[in-house]
């Protein structure tokens, strides 16, 4: 069966928002305490992203994978946020963790990428936790490199890095 990528719905955006905390855990466990990624729950990244969408939904695109019927992951890309009009931000690819090694992550960044060509932008960048080492692969295999800039951000209590990425697009 192969995986399907569409426009999210409405009604996707309450799954988004659990399959992401699903995916959050499973990909930050190795590295962050169970109490930092216990909130928020499903539901309450459901409504995360129904408000998110209604606010950005004119600057951003989110991408839905399904596999047979059922979502199994998204992406959501929308302007640098570090201001520069020639690159797009890569907020997010995030897939069930069943998903892991299937090629959907992939199919989500190919599509990510033509996304951000078709708006315009000529430079792609993301922000990935230092400690995922599997994402960072990931990225990297994909022509994502680390641009040196570094910030950090709280997941629940826990203060954790986060590095720069970029490629052309």
């Amino acid at each position: 069966m192969t995986v399907t990528l569409r426009t999210p719905t409405a009604d996707d955006l309450a799954p988004v928002g659990a399959l992401h905390q699903r995916s959050r855990v499973a990909a930050y466990s190795a590295f962050l305490p169970p109490e930092s990624l216990a909130e928020p729950g499903p539901e309450a990244m459901g409504r995360y992203w129904v408000e998110r969408w209604t606010w950005e939904r004119d600057t951003h695109r989110m991408m839905v994978a399904e596999r047979d019927g059922s979502l199994v992951g998204f992406s959501y890309v929308g302007p640098d946020d570090a201001g520069d009009p020639e690159t797009g931000l890569l907020n997010a690819i995030h897939l069930d963790p069943a998903e892991r090694g299937r090629g959907t992550g992939r199919a989500l960044m190919v599509d990510a990428l033509a996304a951000m060509r078709e708006a315009g932008w000529h430079r792609g960048a993301l922000w990935v936790l230092a400690g995922n080492s599997p994402a960072r692969r990931f990225y990297e295999r994909g022509g994502w490199r680390p641009t040196g800039e570094r910030r950090a951000e709280l997941i629940g209590h826990t203060r954790t890095p986060q590095l720069r990425y970029a490629r052309p697009v």
